[in-house]
């Protein structure tokens, strides 16, 4: 029976290592399932944070172009807006130089009702554009500035202090908000 009993001994011994080998083999393989499942999830992890960047990114820049359309459609706007009301004044400058024609020649005549109605004429159209924007370029006696002035003849003057300077104006100049419309043309002392 010993014999029997060492035979059964060693079938259980046998068995027990098969199945203690089975179960390190499932757990190793079992380990390694997961340890693969766990890689592949990081992995899926890092291309779903690098999509969401990549999009977030895309959204940003798309916002930013946005952005710069609608300023620059705001600035479209005015511009068109103070161009347009630039090509108006201009076309009303010729009449400013007639009543101002006018008034120097009816200050010369006697007819006192006539410089008064030009007066009220000039006087008007004077306030109404300047309510707009517009300047008159100061010229005469001031320093030649080529940013304000254009020379259309030139004048010599016997005092040194003159020389450089506006000696009178041929045409007014003006100024619509800050930027030049019409450059005054003047006659410089030399």
């Amino acid at each position: 029976m010993s014999k029997k009993k060492n035979k059964e001994i060693k079938k259980e011994a046998v068995k027990e290592e098969t199945v203690n080998e089975e179960t390190v083999n499932e757990t190793v393989t079992e380990d390694k399932a997961e340890h693969e499942l766990v890689e592949a999830l990081k992995k899926e992890n890092e291309e779903l944070k690098a999509s969401v960047a990549k999009e977030k990114d895309d959204y940003l820049r798309l916002m930013a172009d946005f952005e710069n359309f609608r300023r620059h459609s705001a600035e479209a706007k005015l511009e068109l807006v103070s161009t347009a009301s630039a090509d108006i004044i201009k076309g009303l400058l010729p009449v400013l130089d007639d009543c101002e024609r006018a008034l120097k020649m009816l200050s010369e005549a006697d007819d006192k009702v006539a410089v008064e109605g030009t007066e009220l004429i000039y006087n008007k159209l004077m306030a109404f554009l300047k309510s707009k924007g517009l300047e008159v370029i100061k010229a005469k006696d001031e320093k030649f500035d080529t940013d304000f002035h254009e020379a259309v003849a030139q004048m010599p003057v016997a005092e040194e202090d003159k020389k450089g300077l506006v000696f009178d104006v041929a045409q007014t100049g003006y100024m619509l908000s800050g930027k030049v419309i019409r450059y005054a043309k003047v006659v410089v002392g030399i």
